[in-house]
C-alpha cells in the first residue's frame, strides 16, 4: 500500500531550508550574510568589508565600458584539438561543455569599446571557461588585439584572470607566451599605451608573459598573482614563503604592480591613466 506524501505546512523546517536560497550570500571576506542583490548592485564588492568577489566578463563590460557596449572582434574563433588530448575526458568534450554553459566560444573576448568617451581596444578573460586558460585561440586573439590596436592607434585595456597555459594543448599553449609578447612589443614600438589589469587569479603563463608588461599594471585588492603555486615554490626552494606572498599587496610592496585599485574606482582610474599616457605636448 502506498501512503500519500504530505506536503509540509508553511513555516516548517523543510520550508525554512529554502527560504532565502539565492537571496542571500555569505561574504568570503568578513563571513557576514549579504543580500545577493546588494552584492550585484555593488559589482560583487562586499558593502561591509570591501572583499572583491568574482565578477564575470559581462559585469566588467557593464562596469568599465560606456553603456557596457562592446563591438567584439573575432568572436567566431574557437579551439580545435590538435593533440587529440584526453585525460578521462576528451579536450573536445571539455570545450563543448564550457560552451554549452554559456561561457562563450573561448576564454577571452576582445573588441572595441569606449571608456569615458575615449575609444579603446578591449580584452577580458572569461575565467569560467576552463579557468581562463591560454591556448592557441586565446593567444591568437590577444596577438590580434595588440596588432589591430597598433594599426589603429587604440590604447589597449586588457583584464587578465587565468590559471595559466592550457595543458590540453601542450607546447602549443606555451608558444602563445612568446607570440603575445612579440605582438605587444610592436604595440610599444608604435607608442600605443597598454594598461594591464590583473584580477584574481592571474597566474602561470599569462602572468609570465604579457600580463605584467603593461605601461601601467593595475591590480585588484587581494588578487593572487604569480607564476608557480605556493606549494611548488616552497618544495623547490625548501623555504617557507612570507605571509601574503603572491597577493597584490605583496607585489605592490616589491615593485611588481604599480597600483592597487578598488573595482569601484577602476573606470575613473583607467580613464585618468589613458589621459596621461595619450597626452601629446
Amino acid at each position: 500500500m502506498h501512503w500519500p506524501v504530505k506536503k509540509p505546512p508553511e513555516g516548517t523546517a523543510d520550508d525554512k531550508k529554502t527560504l532565502g536560497k539565492g537571496v542571500f550570500r555569505k561574504c568570503d571576506g568578513c563571513g557576514e550574510t549579504v543580500a545577493s542583490d546588494a552584492l550585484a548592485a555593488n559589482h560583487e564588492v562586499c558593502p561591509l568589508c570591501g572583499r572583491h568577489h568574482t565578477l564575470n566578463a559581462q559585469g566588467w563590460r557593464a562596469l568599465l565600458l560606456d553603456g557596457g557596449a562592446l563591438d567584439e572582434w573575432h568572436a567566431h574563433l574557437e579551439p580545435s584539438d590538435p593533440l587529440e588530448f584526453a585525460d578521462g575526458t576528451t579536450y573536445r568534450e571539455r570545450v563543448a561543455a564550457a560552451q554549452r554553459k554559456g561561457h562563450g566560444k573561448e576564454a577571452i573576448e576582445i573588441g572595441h569599446g569606449h571608456i569615458h568617451g575615449r575609444p579603446v581596444a578591449w580584452g577580458a578573460f572569461l575565467f569560467a571557461f576552463m579557468g581562463g586558460s591560454m591556448g592557441s585561440v586565446v593567444g591568437e586573439k590577444i596577438a590580434r588585439l595588440f596588432e589591430r590596436a597598433t594599426r589603429e592607434g587604440l590604447p589597449v585595456v586588457l583584464l587578465s584572470a587565468s590559471g595559466g597555459a592550457r595543458m590540453q594543448e601542450g607546447i602549443l599553449s606555451l608558444m602563445q607566451m612568446a607570440k603575445t609578447v612579440a605582438a605587444l612589443e610592436r604595440l610599444k614600438d608604435a607608442n600605443v599605451p597598454f594598461v594591464s589589469v590583473l584580477l584574481n587569479p592571474t597566474t602561470g603563463g599569462v602572468a609570465a608573459s604579457f600580463a605584467l608588461l603593461g605601461d601601467v599594471n593595475l591590480a585588484e585588492p587581494g588578487a593572487l598573482i604569480g607564476f608557480a603555486g605556493r606549494r611548488v615554490i616552497e618544495s623547490t626552494i625548501r623555504q617557507t614563503l612570507p605571509e601574503g606572498f603572491q597577493r597584490s599587496e605583496f607585489l605592490l610592496a616589491h615593485g611588481m604592480v604599480d597600483r592597487i585599485v578598488s573595482r569601484l574606482e577602476m573606470k575613473a582610474e583607467i580613464a585618468t591613466l589613458l589621459g596621461h599616457l595619450l597626452f601629446r605636448p
